[in-house]
């Protein structure tokens, strides 16, 4: 039974993208099954794992529409295990077009069914809002992990991101469980960073992930070149960081 994970926070440049990549690609290269869901317009998971943007004819729009069946929007990818539904700029149109659709929150949902036990993950790349495709893969998903950045304005919108995971718990998604808070673009020289770290861990306790993502230039570099973390530097600090989110997140669903 595979489980299915959103990657959301309504702020961005928190790490969403860059976890969805590397922690799909650690996962994949774990000997898991994943698949990575684009479910952002600006398709930076898709061009950030090597594909071209532009050539895509079927993905997550298609998904939501349900014109196509997802295996008909499956790519496989250079990284082992990790497959990807890609997306495109199109997506920019489909809240527009779900606002009076049925059941439009439960689109991703009810398009994932079928292949949910192909695989052992999947993970959802969310866009920066708290719309309607986001609203989607949070109903679709098993559990949510939230990055949150170790900047000064890290807490700032999370209370507004857990209320709305508490409304789609209370009306969409009994199911949805918060598989945990990662604390990312972490600086050890800088105090503002231990601060944030300490806060979160004190407000949030058994929430937050024992591993955190660092700063590194190489897990920056890496989504230019159209590569995962893994494939563009697997002994870089960033690598080590997401192979042990990736086991932490195994362990935890044993």
């Amino acid at each position: 039974m595979g489980k299915i994970i959103a990657i959301a926070n309504q702020k961005g440049g928190v790490g969403k993208t860059t976890t969805s990549i590397n922690l799909a690609a650690s996962l994949g290269v774990l000997e898991k099954k994943v698949l990575l869901i684009d479910a952002d317009p600006q398709a930076n998971a898709t061009s950030g794992i090597g594909m071209d943007v532009e050539s895509v004819e079927v993905g997550t729009y298609q998904l939501l529409e349900h014109s196509h069946a997802p295996k008909d929007a499956i790519v496989k990818t250079d990284t082992p295990n990790l497959d990807i539904i890609p997306a495109h700029i199109d997506l920019v149109a489909i809240e527009i077009e779900l606002v009076d659709k049925d059941q439009r929150e439960y689109m991703l949902k009810k398009a994932l069914v079928n292949i949910k036990d192909d695989y052992d993950y999947i993970i959802i790349d969310c866009a920066p809002s708290l719309g309607l495709l986001t609203l989607n893969a949070l109903t679709a998903a098993d559990a949510v992990i939230i990055p949150i950045q170790c900047e000064y304005f890290a807490l700032e919108g999370l209370g507004k991101l857990l209320n709305t995971i508490k409304s789609v718990q209370k009306i969409h998604n009994k199911e949805l469980d918060i598989e945990g808070l990662l604390l990312t673009m972490y600086d050890s020289r800088l105090r503002l960073s231990n601060q944030v770290v300490e806060e979160v861990q004190k407000h949030f306790n058994d929430m937050v992930f024992q591993t955190i993502i660092q700063r590194n230039v190489r897990l920056s570099e890496a989504p230019s070149y159209g590569e995962s973390i893994i494939n563009y530097d697997a002994a870089s600090k960033g690598a080590t960081n997401y192979l042990s989110l990736a086991k932490e997140i195994i362990n935890k669903n044993v």
